[in-house]
């Protein structure tokens, strides 16, 4: 009868080269085995097979080609030491052994992540613990895994997260070291500015009084002389009196306006460079979200509309700065995401930030939601952490919301990880919605909440407990 029979050694596991592995390695990147014998062959064709490769941890079996299951080495040797085991399976077909050798068979698709499989294979019991893996990948092609050759694998791997996981801390480390001296280098500027910009604003508004107090003598006295002398009149017209008499005005309160819109911008300076994060105080929500949509006014120029519906929200106990720095990383996000819509489209792109309290955690209080009619069908794709919340305590509901392209779904569950970015090296370093998450996790006890649905749009929702 004819057999199929396919005999493939791969390298033995000792040699096996691991240098092309990575984190996201799959079972069908190893060196697996590909013996496979027909159940009618005899037993004799089986014993030689494991004779001829001392390495080979079991067999594929198969019956026309179809696949069928597996004997290990370990199942074979066991049966054959048995008394009368040569003389009762060696003559006689494979058949007749594996109804004897049956065990549960851990069969995984080639495309199943190797740190997966080995978290698999230790759940075994153990008597199983070391039976062969068997890794399917087609429908018809079958191959065998040695479990020994994957824990190996499994130890290189997790060798390469480690080293990673410590690249990846030494970098955040640095970046918040980076973002701490800038926080203090802005602090300074906006405090030494602080001062002369004061005193303009405050100038210009007695400037503008001693103005109207002028024109108002001038007019008393214009109002006086009966007949102006020839030499005034020629001075007026010289001077153009009459357009400096209002222009003057204009001009003093548009640097009276001016004055203060530098003083705003100098004070959400300061709001936002407030790293102190040694204690909790007491902060206003918007007025740290309207620091840094003042920060970012000039990005929002393009053509990006700012739509705010604030609540009605008790102060909050927190860390500005880190809350500041979180609005800033989400908004930008947002403005990124919408530049080239903005640039085609001008008066397309938006940007939503609604706030409210809420009394219970709000992952399911979608009704909640303030956008505008017909805005976005969320996905229910959701990706959170969230704290053990109390069913006493009140929370802060921030929701920052765009129109734009939106992010894949596939890429969704990697959003808040470290130095993972869709943007090019000179936009982005990945890094800020991780540190986004851990100042809302860590520091907050909060969530962090993401929705977005590809080609409709993004929203980030933070809830902050009120403690």
């Amino acid at each position: 009868m004819d057999a199929c029979i396919e005999d493939c050694t791969p390298p033995s596991a000792s040699v096996f080269s691991h240098t092309h592995l990575r984190l996201e390695s799959t079972l069908q990147e190893l060196s697996l085995y590909d013996f496979q014998v027909d159940l009618d062959q005899a037993g004799m064709v089986l014993a030689k097979m494991f004779e001829t490769n001392p390495t080979l941890p079991g067999v594929i079996l198969n019956h026309d080609c179809q696949f069928i299951g597996m004997i290990s080495r370990r199942r074979f040797l066991e049966y054959l030491s048995r008394p009368y085991g040569r003389e009762l399976f060696l003559p006689r077909s494979i058949r007749a052994l594996y109804k004897f050798s049956q065990v549960d068979l851990l069969i995984l698709p080639g495309n199943t992540l190797i740190v997966d499989a080995a978290r698999l294979a230790i759940m075994r019991s153990p008597e199983q613990i070391y039976e062969p893996i068997i890794v399917q990948i087609s429908d018809s092609d079958y191959r065998l895994l040695d479990t020994q050759q994957l824990l190996i694998v499994q130890s290189y791997i997790h060798q390469l997260a480690t080293e990673l996981l410590q690249a990846q801390t030494q970098g955040q480390l640095r970046q918040t070291e980076k973002l701490a001296s800038l926080g203090k280098m802005v602090a300074g500027v906006a405090h030494e500015i602080r001062n002369p910009v004061g005193c303009i604003v405050g100038n210009t508004h007695c400037l503008t009084q001693y103005y109207e107090d002028i024109m108002q003598l001038i007019n008393a006295y214009e109002q006086e002389l009966i007949t102006p002398r020839s030499t005034i009149e020629e001075l007026k017209e010289d001077i153009d009196w009459e357009f400096l008499k209002t222009d003057g005005l204009e001009m003093l309160k548009s640097i009276q306006v001016s004055a203060e819109q530098l003083n705003h911008l100098v004070n959400s300076l300061r709001t936002f460079s407030h790293m102190d994060n040694r204690q909790r105080r007491e902060m206003d929500i918007h007025e740290c979200l309207d620091s840094t949509l003042i920060i970012l006014k000039n990005r929002l120029k393009v053509g990006i509309e700012v739509i705010k519906n604030y609540g009605n929200l008790p102060k909050f106990s927190g860390y500005s700065g880190l809350l500041s720095q979180v609005f800033m990383n989400l908004l930008a996000n947002a403005i990124d995401a919408l530049e080239e819509t903005a640039n085609h489209h001008p008066n397309a792109a938006k940007i939503w930030i609604s706030t409210h309290v809420a009394d219970s955690c709000p992952s399911q209080l979608r009704s909640l939601i303030i956008p505008p009619p017909n805005y976005l069908e969320y996905s229910q794709n959701t990706q959170a952490s969230e704290a053990a919340p109390t069913p006493q305590t009140q929370y802060i509901v921030i929701r920052i919301t765009d129109n734009g392209p939106g992010i894949p779904k596939e890429i969704q569950n990697r959003i808040f990880d470290n130095f993972f970015t869709t943007k090019s090296a000179e936009k982005g370093t990945g890094l800020g919605l991780a540190i986004s998450h851990e100042i809302i996790y860590e520091k907050h006890s909060g969530c962090l909440h993401l929705l977005s649905t590809n080609g409709v749009g993004t929203e980030f929702e933070i809830v902050l407990p009120l403690i």
